[in-house]
């Protein structure tokens, strides 16, 4: 393995690093053999260089492998992964685990929590008393066997090299470079060993990435690298240019979740979720139809599923018969001065006034305000 001075200088002069050399930046950062001004350097570099198509599957390989891999498509043939790049009001997650258990599809995600103007869904899902959250292979095969479904946020075991490189990103200005956006995502998104995964690549205004045709890369990147690394994927680039939903704020939006399940949501909430899983199906070999699974929520089946599941992990039986999602108790009402046709939201900053209201995290640990919408 070679020397991380020797590396760097190669990335520095724009010289092509090997898999090898990708391999050691991940050992590195995952056993701390690499100093995080070490590694800062490699985000530099990375993200000024660019990495190619091979250079990225092999960093986002050397990622996966730094930690543990579920494998759980061994016992669960089928199951199926979802991920969104994140956006202001987006409670598809929610949504469609409980939707796609309930058509025969099981599904595992690894959720996260907010990051910047954009919410978290394992945020939104504290809102039920007594959730447990943190999985293990061991607790996610359980809960999948019994409810079809399993969602919350991995243990520290799940791709160590990413949760260091994660937070030097902020820190060295490099959150945007795609390939190790790829690399990050997929070295969690594939640790699970889903066999097929649907991504939902947000662009507009309230995205993480605002421009479309940046979205549309990074779609085809994603799905790319999976094929490689022997996972199905497939991408839709969905629009953020306004909040999904009618609601913004943890509670509120775990009630409108609920509301979808019961077939009363959003129309584009449920759009999303119902184009999410028919895709997803797919990927498997399930053919779903979009009135099939609107029937399937009207009915109820999809809110029981969900209530199955929390149940299963930890969550109240007796808070499901009358949930209680209260809001804060402050309300500000501002009319329009006169009628009109609503042009355009300030999407990001509906998410960045959420955080200054107690719904976003200053420092790591921080109680959210949940009900703050």
């Amino acid at each position: 393995m070679r020397d991380p001075y020797d590396i760097l200088t190669d990335l520095r002069a724009g010289r092509r690093l090997a898999a090898e050399d990708l391999a050691a930046v991940a050992d590195g950062a995952a056993g701390g053999g690499w100093s995080d001004a070490r590694l800062g350097a490699f985000l530099m570099g990375a993200a000024i260089h660019g990495l190619d198509a091979a250079q990225t599957r092999a960093l986002t390989l050397a990622m996966l492998d730094s930690g543990d891999r579920w494998e759980l498509r061994r016992e669960f043939p089928g199951l199926v992964d979802k991920h969104s790049t994140g956006g202001v009001g987006d409670k598809v997650s929610i949504v469609l685990a409980p939707l796609l258990a309930e058509s025969g599809v099981p599904i595992v995600m690894l959720t996260g929590r907010g990051l910047g103007h954009t919410g978290g869904t394992a945020d939104k899902l504290e809102s039920i008393p007594g959730l447990r959250q943190e999985l293990d292979r061991d607790s996610a095969a359980r809960v999948l066997a019994r409810t079809g479904m399993a969602l919350g946020l991995a243990t520290a075991g799940i791709a160590p090299a990413d949760r260091r490189l994660y937070a030097l990103r902020d820190q060295t200005a490099t959150v945007d470079s795609l390939p190790l956006i790829v690399a990050s995502i997929l070295s969690k998104k594939l640790a699970s060993g889903a066999a097929g995964i649907v991504f939902d690549v947000k662009s507009g205004d309230g995205a993480f990435l605002p421009d479309r045709s940046a979205a549309r890369e990074l779609a085809r990147q994603l799905v790319e690298v999976c094929g490689e690394l022997d996972t199905r994927a497939t991408a839709l680039v969905t629009d953020m240019s306004q909040p999904l939903g009618e609601w913004v704020g943890h509670a509120a939006e775990l009630a409108e979740s609920f509301a979808c399940l019961r077939g009363e949501g959003p129309r584009d909430t449920v759009e999303v979720t119902l184009a999410l899983a028919i895709e997803a199906a797919a990927l498997v070999g399930v053919d779903l139809a979009a009135e099939a699974l609107r029937q399937t929520l009207a009915s109820g089946r999809a809110m029981d599923r969900l209530r199955r599941w929390a149940i299963e992990q930890g969550a109240s039986a007796t808070w499901f018969e009358r949930p209680d999602l209260t809001l804060a108790p402050l309300e500000r009402v501002i009319p329009a001065r006169r009628s009109g046709v609503l042009a355009r939201v300030a999407t990001r900053r509906l998410g960045l006034l959420l955080g200054e209201a107690g719904g976003a995290r200053r420092v790591a640990g921080e109680e959210l305000d949940r009900g703050s919408a």
